[in-house]
């Protein structure tokens, strides 16, 4: 691979970032997102869980839909019995719940909602998530992305889920590149359902100087991963950071990279990242890393060196603290359009996805006559009734959604 000087010098503060952290494997690139040109990168073409970072692609199917008008904004998306039952992160939701699409969206990405994902991927897939999934792995295909393959649309863990820094690199540049006009559903830093206030996953929004995306990513196998974007004097820059040992680490690590790409003219590079090779083979996996007992002493000992920093930007000196609150967008439940199933504006659909019980003979009660006129006999009960009494148990109040987790949530 050939690269210029100032290249080379990127690629030399990329490895002593690398040097100096403990996390047991990373992998990283930093792309010029208007020239598609490489940076720095470290083992970008390694195959990675990419977590939440998945959420990226069923953006880029959605707004592809957008694109050629299979949707709009306001498309209904609802909130299904297997949505509802993803593990965290997620809304909190009740089956039924209903949402627009753009909404949706910017749900998905600022609380990484796993619920709200499959929704998304159930509403645009034509009631079929594995539908939607193929369109993800369509345009992965379409797009260059050789080391990536999905198998559901938020990132929770799956067998044969994977991608690499490089791949995400291209679908976040991609995405900048081909959807200007939607670059703040990836950095909205803050959205409120009513009471609750719930901030963005990704921790430079904000605290890096002109950050405005992407999106993060967590599961014990994977560590702490980031796809971040940032723009400054009209130049944009997409890195990708996936391994860390924690969110301090990744924090540090991704702003000096990011950094250090802002000091790199991209004319010293000869390298597209598309250009770079396919990595193959199985995905890292570092779960014995991150979710051991030594993984988890390791991110105590950050957040106690972090506490005691006057100012708590993960140890860098391009983070610092948010001067200001949070630019908060209001969203709610309704508004989108009817459709044949669902009412203009609706905000639950009660006893969604239960079917509707049918008759079965029974011994021990006689049938029901058919003559409406006719009394019930005594411990008969028709179906509408019983419809009834299932669609009153389901019109329950929507709840508050779930607080943004730390920890063990999946995001």
């Amino acid at each position: 691979m050939r690269i210029g000087k100032r290249a080379a010098s990127s690629l030399a503060i990329a490895a002593c970032l690398f040097a100096a952290a403990p996390a047991a494997a990373m992998t990283s690139i930093v792309v010029d997102v208007a020239t598609g040109k490489v940076l720095s990168e470290s083992a970008a073409s390694q195959r990675w869980y990419p977590a939440s970072t998945t959420k990226l692609m069923t953006a880029y199917v959605a707004l592809k839909a957008l694109e050629t008008k299979a949707a709009s904004l306001d498309t209904p998306v609802v909130i299904t019995r297997f949505a509802a039952g993803q593990a965290p992160s997620k809304m909190g939701f009740p089956p039924g719940s209903v949402m627009r699409l753009d909404v949706a969206l910017r749900m998905m990405l600022v609380k990484s909602a796993n619920d709200v994902a499959v929704a998304i991927a159930t509403a645009l897939g034509d009631g079929s998530v594995e539908a939607f999934v193929g369109r993800m792995n369509e345009a992965a295909a379409a797009l260059g992305m050789r080391d990536t393959h999905f198998v559901n649309p938020n990132g929770l863990p799956g067998e044969g889920q994977h991608s690499s820094a490089k791949d995400l690199a291209i679908l976040a540049a991609r995405i900048r590149t081909e959807f200007p006009a939607f670059t703040d559903l990836f950095g909205t830093e803050a959205i409120s359902t009513g009471t609750t206030t719930i901030r963005n996953t990704n921790p430079l929004l904000g605290r890096y100087d002109g950050a405005d995306g992407m999106k993060t990513g967590y599961i014990c196998a994977s560590g702490f991963n980031l796809v971040g974007s940032a723009t400054r004097n009209g130049r944009t820059l997409v890195a990708v950071l996936l391994g860390a040992s924690g969110p301090i680490v990744r924090d540090r690590i991704i702003a000096d990279l990011l950094e250090a790409g802002f000091r790199t003219d991209p004319a010293a590079s000869q390298t597209l990242v598309t250009a770079l090779p396919e990595g193959g083979g199985a995905p890292a996996d570092i779960s014995r890393e991150i979710c051991s007992a030594e993984g988890q002493k390791e991110r105590a000992v950050e957040r106690q060196a972090e506490a005691k920093r006057p100012e708590h930007n993960s140890g860098s000196p391009f983070l610092h603290e948010m001067a200001r609150p949070p630019s908060v967008v209001p969203l709610a439940l309704g508004g989108a359009a009817g459709t044949a199933d669902i009412p203009p504006g609706a905000t639950l659909i009660a006893a969604y996805g239960i079917p509707i019980p049918t008759a079965r003979p029974d011994p021990a009660v006689p049938e029901v006559p058919a003559d409406p006129q006719t009394p019930l006999p005594p411990g008969a009960s028709s179906d509408i009734d019983r419809a009834d009494e299932a669609s009153r148990a389901s019109a329950a109040p929507v709840p508050a959604p779930e607080p943004a987790g730390e920890g063990g949530d999946v995001n």
